[in-house]
């Protein structure tokens, strides 16, 4: 793709407002729940006084928290979108149940071991993305119910949260529960590196705006890529139903 000239791209609308929202409230709240949560369990500032004065570590709890609901709303918004959104967001995207996309997932490994010179190109995510997105999506609910264990005891006793405690042995109890949670914010944290680090490969290479397009929800796609008749896009292989 690197070969075309602007004359010979054509703009495709793939994420929409919902995908792009959710992304970055995902991406911003995941930091700010990495850095309170890292404070919580380890509290790496000091400050002069008592510490009724400052409040610091309560601060920190209530940033959390708040930054865990806007999480789980925006995690939970996005899974729906799976099944209501357009063709790129939609769930078999992320599950390769279409054999277009099985026969993509080879090439694409071969591209990010540095064996090919060029991805398969697709429109939306490739199929090797999609199926890391969905145990990354895994991960998600693991921290969000690894959480509501955590702080269901500590929840006012009205709370419907008070519920989760009873969930508390499914983890093995708190402390496990709190470990699953430490282990799955590094995961989380790990993949963000990976993801930022692929986003940009891909986009040096097949200059089609893919960093730009979580941004405006527009990638640019080479004209002779459209295809007639009900399929609107036939791209190298892909059909995008």
């Amino acid at each position: 793709m690197s070969n075309e000239t602007s004359s010979d791209l054509v703009p495709v609308y793939v994420w929409q407002i919902p995908v792009r929202v959710t992304h970055w409230l995902i991406a911003l709240t995941l930091l700010i729940l990495s850095v309170t949560g890292l404070y919580i369990g380890r509290p790496f500032m000091t400050v002069p006084g008592q510490a009724g004065q400052w409040f610091v570590m309560g601060w920190m709890r209530i940033i959390h928290f708040y930054a865990a609901i806007v999480f789980t709303c925006a995690v939970i918004a996005r899974a729906v979108w799976m099944f209501t959104g357009n063709k790129y967001a939609r769930w078999d995207k992320f599950l390769p149940v279409h054999r277009t996309r099985q026969k993509g997932i080879l090439p694409t490994v071969l591209f990010y071991s540095f064996l090919r010179d060029k991805p398969p190109a697709y429109v939306g995510h490739n199929p090797v993305a999609g199926s890391a997105y969905l145990l990354v999506f895994g991960l998600y609910f693991l921290a969000i119910g690894t959480g509501l264990v955590m702080y269901a005891p500590s929840a006012d006793v009205a709370s419907p949260l008070r519920w989760f405690a009873s969930l508390a042995p499914l983890f093995g109890g708190l402390q496990i529960a709190r470990w699953i949670h430490h282990v799955v914010m590094w995961l989380l944290l790990g993949f963000t590196l990976h993801h930022v680090y692929s986003a940009v490969l891909v986009a040096s290479i097949e200059k089609n705006g893919t960093i730009d397009s979580i941004v405006a929800g527009y990638k640019w796609v080479p004209k002779h890529d459209l295809a007639p008749g009900p399929y609107r896009w036939l791209h190298r292989g892909e059909i995008d139903e």
